[in-house]
C-alpha cells in the first residue's frame, strides 16, 4: 500500500478526492490530510509519506511553498490544480503529474499507476528539485526523461526531433535517444513558442536543427544527425513560410 497526504485549504475537495481514491485507487491509502503550509510541513517531515496530492492555491501560500519548505523531497507529487499556464508547463517539464479539478477518475487512476511505478525514494528528489528550478528561472524549463535509473534532464534546443509512437514518444538528440510516456501532442504543447513544428501527425521537429527540405514520395526534412521526418502535404506551405523567416 502507497501511503498517501491530501493538502488542500477546502475539506470539501479534501472529502471529494478522498473518496475518488478509495473508489478507483485500491494501492493508495490516505493516511493525512493538511489545510495549510504548516500542516502539509509537519506531516511531510515527521511521517514521510510516499505520494502528496498536492493543491497549489492554498489559503497561506502555495503548494510551492511546501516543497521549497520541507526539507524531506523523497516522495512523487500529483498536483490537484487549476493554477495558471505557466506553471503547469513547468510541471510537465519536470516530470510531476498533475490534476485539474474537477478531477476526472479516468485521469485520476492514470497519475496514480505511473505513480506507483515510480515511487522510488532515491529518485524523487529529481523531478521536485527541477520544478523548483523551472519555476524559479522565468520560464527557462528543461525536459525532465525519466530512464531506468533515474531522469535526464534536457535543455529544449539539445532535441532534433520527436517521433510518436503511439501514446509514447521517441525523443532523438544528437547522440543519444530516450523514450517518454508522455504522448506527442504533450510536448508540442511544452514546447510552443521554441522553434519547434509539428510537421506531420507523428513527428515535431527543432526547426532550428533542419539540414534540408527534400521530395521523394513525399516531402521529408532531413534533420542534423542525418535522421528523416515526414512533412504532410497540408503542413508544408506553412513550414516552407517559418523556414523562409528563420
Amino acid at each position: 500500500m502507497i501511503q498517501a497526504l491530501i493538502v488542500d485549504d477546502k475539506r470539501k475537495s479534501q472529502e471529494i478526492l478522498l473518496e475518488l481514491i478509495q473508489a478507483n485507487c485500491p494501492e493508495v491509502n490516505v493516511e493525512w490530510t493538511a489545510t495549510s503550509i504548516e500542516e502539509a510541513i509537519i506531516v511531510i517531515e515527521e511521517h514521510c509519506p510516499q505520494l502528496v496530492f498536492l493543491d497549489i492555491e492554498l489559503k497561506d501560500g502555495t503548494g510551492f511553498d511546501i516543497l521549497r519548505k520541507a526539507k524531506n523531497r523523497n516522495y512523487k507529487v500529483i498536483f490537484v490544480t487549476g493554477f495558471s499556464h505557466y506553471a503547469i508547463k513547468a510541471i510537465r517539464f519536470s516530470a510531476l503529474d498533475y490534476l485539474l479539478k474537477p478531477v476526472d477518475a479516468d485521469d485520476l487512476k492514470l497519475a496514480v499507476e505511473k505513480a506507483v511505478n515510480e515511487i522510488d525514494a532515491t529518485l524523487q528528489r529529481h523531478p521536485v528539485q527541477e520544478l523548483m528550478n523551472n519555476l524559479e528561472n522565468a520560464g527557462i524549463y528543461k525536459l525532465a526523461i525519466p530512464v531506468k535509473d533515474g531522469f535526464v534532464y534536457l535543455d529544449p534546443q539539445e532535441v532534433v526531433r520527436m517521433e510518436a509512437d503511439g501514446a509514447y514518444t521517441h525523443i532523438f538528440c544528437l547522440t543519444e535517444k530516450y523514450y517518454s510516456s508522455k504522448n506527442i501532442k504533450e510536448y508540442e504543447t511544452m514546447l510552443d513558442g521554441m522553434g519547434f513544428f509539428r510537421c506531420h501527425h507523428s513527428h515535431l521537429i527543432n526547426l532550428k536543427r533542419v539540414k534540408k527540405f527534400t521530395k521523394m514520395d513525399g516531402f521529408f526534412v532531413e534533420m542534423e544527425g542525418g535522421s528523416l521526418a515526414e512533412i504532410s502535404r497540408r503542413n508544408k506551405a506553412e513550414f516552407l513560410t517559418l523556414m523562409n523567416k528563420s
